[in-house]
C-alpha cells in the first residue's frame, strides 16, 4: 500500500470512533500506522487553555509517564513560535537547543547516534502540527483546538515537502473529528440529561425545545410510523441555514424527497432509531450537499406518539477532501488518466457486467468511429499481435500500446520534454477513442485502452488507428518527433484476474 493510500485510510479511520476518547486515540495511532512516525502524541486545548496529553502511541512507558500531564499556553505558544514554519506545521532543529526557562510542556528524550546527513532526523529534533477550528466569531479567523507532536520519522530523515502535507492535511482533518466528537458527546449528554428530566418532570419541554432550537447542527422532528413516516415536523434555524430553504418550506417535504436519487437506498436503511448514514440532500439552488444523518426516538409524551429525531452535521468539505484523496491514489498525477489501480478496478466492474449483458448487446455500442478511418497497408508501423480466437468472438478488448524509443527523448530533449510528450499521447488517445472507453496510463512509457463490443477485426482496426495517432509529429521547441507504438490485443474474460489479462496484452505489445 502507497503512502496516498496510508494518509487515505488514516483519515477515513478518524470519522469511525464512537466517543472522544476514541477520536484522540485514532488520531495518536494513525499518525504512526498511516503516515509513518514512531512517536505521536496528541496535546487538547482545556477549557482554562492549557494543553493536556490526551493521548501517546509508540513506546508504552513514556505513555504511562506523559499521559495527563499539562502545559501551559504560554509555553506552548513560545514553543510554536519558535524554529521553521512549514506551512502550518512548527519544525524545532535540535541545533535551537531546549533549555527554556519557565517551560513546562510535558516531553519526552529518545536516544539515537548523531546524524550523519543535512536532512538525517536528529533524537531531539521536534515537529508540532497546530490543529485549528473556525471560530464563533467569523469564518476566517481559527481557534486553537490542539497540537500534534511527532518524532522519529520510519525514513530517519527530516520529512519531505509531500509528507509535511499529509501531515498538515491530517492535522486538519484530525481537527474536524475531534471537534465534531465533542459536539456529539455535548448533544448525547444534553439528550441523556433530558431523558432523565421527562422520567421525573414533564416540564422538560422547554428544556428541549431549547437544545433543538439552538443546537449547533441540523436538527429535524419527522413523523415515526405510519402513511407519513419521514414527514418532516419540525425544523431548527441551522437545518434551515444548511438546506437554504425556510421551516415552512422544510415541513412540506420528508427526507425521501430531498435525498439524492443515488442515496434513497441508503436512506430508507437508516429511517429507524439508532440509523446512520452519510448522505446528499438537495439546496435551494438544486446543489446537493453531503450531510452526516443520525436518528433517535423522541415521545412526545410518557405514553405519546413516537417521533424521529434527526441530527444532520455539514460534512461537505471532509468528503470532498476524502474525494481529492480518493482520486490521487487512482489517477496518474502527470496526464490525469487512471493509473495502473484505476485501471484494475475498472476492468473488475465492466468484465462481469459484459459478460451478463452479452455480445450482441454489447456491439449495439460500436459506432464508426474507429471504423473505416484505419488503413492497414498505408500507416506506418502497423504491426498489432492478438490472440488467435473466433472471428465472432466480441467483449471487453484490453488494447495495450507500449512506446518505443521513449527513452531517447528523456536522453535527447531531457525529462521536461519526455513528459511533454507523455501528456500529448495521452490527450491523443482520449480524443481517439469512442465516449466510455477507458485510456489509463499503466506505466512510464505504457498505455491501455479498455474498450467494449469489439471483435478481433474491430479491435485492430481502432488499434491502428490509435498507433496513427501517436505516429503524428509533436512538436519539442524548433523541432518535432514521431513516436511509435507496439500494441497488443488480449480479451477480458469473466472470472480472470485483471493483472493477468494486462499480462498477456502487455506480452503481445513486446
Amino acid at each position: 500500500m502507497d503512502k496516498s493510500h496510508n494518509l487515505q485510510a488514516a483519515v477515513q479511520g478518524l470519522h469511525l470512533a464512537r466517543s472522544l476518547a476514541d477520536t484522540l486515540q485514532i488520531v495518536a495511532n494513525g499518525l504512526v500506522t498511516g503516515l509513518g512516525y514512531e512517536l505521536a502524541c496528541v496535546n487538547l486545548v482545556q477549557p482554562d487553555g492549557d494543553l493536556v496529553v490526551a493521548s501517546f502511541v509508540g513506546n508504552p512507558a513514556t505513555e504511562a509517564l506523559i499521559t495527563g500531564r499539562t502545559g501551559s499556553r504560554t509555553s506552548w505558544e513560545r514553543r510554536l513560535a519558535m524554529g521553521e514554519a512549514w506551512g502550518d506545521l512548527r519544525f524545532i532543529p535540535h541545533t535551537e537547543g531546549w533549555v527554556l526557562d519557565n517551560d513546562d510542556v510535558p516531553q519526552w528524550y529518545t536516544d539515537g547516534p548523531a546524524p550523519r546527513f543535512e536532512d538525517e532526523w536528529h533524537p531531539s529534533d521536534r515537529l508540532f502540527a497546530p490543529m485549528y477550528t473556525r471560530s464563533a466569531s467569523g469564518a476566517s479567523h481559527r481557534e486553537l483546538l490542539g497540537v500534534i507532536s511527532v518524532d522519529r520519522p520510519l525514513t530517519r530523515r527530516r520529512p519531505r515537502p509531500e509528507e509535511r502535507r499529509d501531515l498538515e492535511e491530517y492535522a486538519f482533518q484530525a481537527a474536524i473529528a475531534i471537534n465534531n466528537a465533542r459536539l456529539r458527546a455535548n448533544m448525547q449528554r444534553a439528550l441523556v440529561r433530558q431523558e432523565r428530566e421527562q422520567q421525573a418532570l414533564r416540564a422538560s419541554e422547554e428544556s428541549f425545545r431549547q437544545a433543538f432550537e439552538y443546537a449547533p447542527s441540523g436538527m429535524a422532528i419527522s413523523e415515526m410510523g405510519g402513511d407519513h413516516h419521514g414527514r418532516i415536523l419540525r425544523t431548527n434555524d441551522a437545518l434551515c441555514r444548511l438546506l437554504g430553504r425556510p421551516a415552512s418550506a422544510l415541513r412540506r417535504y420528508s427526507f425521501s424527497d430531498l435525498v439524492h436519487p443515488e442515496d434513497i437506498g441508503t436512506l430508507l436503511r437508516t429511517g429507524a432509531e439508532g440509523g446512520r448514514a452519510e448522505l446528499r440532500l438537495a439546496r435551494r439552488d438544486g446543489t446537493y450537499l453531503w450531510v452526516s444523518l443520525r436518528n433517535s426516538v423522541v415521545a412526545d409524551a410518557l405514553d405519546g406518539p413516537r417521533f424521529l429525531l434527526t441530527h444532520l452535521e455539514d460534512i461537505e468539505e471532509r468528503k470532498r477532501r476524502e474525494f481529492v484523496l480518493a482520486h490521487r491514489a487512482s489517477h496518474d498525477a502527470l496526464t490525469g488518466l487512471p493509473n495502473s489501480a484505476g485501471l484494475h478496478a475498472r476492468i473488475d466492474a465492466r468484465l462481469c457486467a459484459l459478460q451478463e449483458r452479452g455480445a450482441d448487446a454489447a456491439m449495439e455500442g460500436v459506432d464508426d468511429l474507429y471504423l473505416g478511418h484505419a488503413d492497414l497497408d498505408a500507416l506506418p508501423h502497423t504491426h498489432v499481435r492478438a490472440p488467435v480466437g473466433d472471428n465472432n468472438t466480441h467483449g471487453l478488448a484490453v488494447v495495450f500500446l507500449a512506446l518505443r524509443d521513449f527513452k531517447a527523448i528523456n536522453t535527447r530533449f531531457g525529462r521536461d520534454a519526455g513528459d511533454s510528450v507523455l501528456v500529448e499521447v495521452a490527450g491523443r488517445l482520449s480524443q481517439a477513442v469512442r465516449d466510455g472507453d477507458t485510456v489509463a496510463r499503466y506505466g512510464g512509457d505504457e498505455f491501455v485502452v479498455l474498450a467494449d463490443g469489439f471483435g478481433p477485426a474491430d479491435a485492430q482496426t481502432a488499434a491502428v488507428w490509435m498507433q496513427s495517432q501517436i505516429h503524428l509529429p509533436i512538436p519539442l521547441g524548433d523541432q518535432a518527433v514521431r513516436m511509435h507504438a507496439g500494441v497488443g490485443i488480449a480479451w477480458a474474460q469473466c472470472g480472470t484476474a485483471p493483472g493477468d489479462i494486462l499480462r498477456t496484452a502487455r506480452g503481445f505489445a513486446s
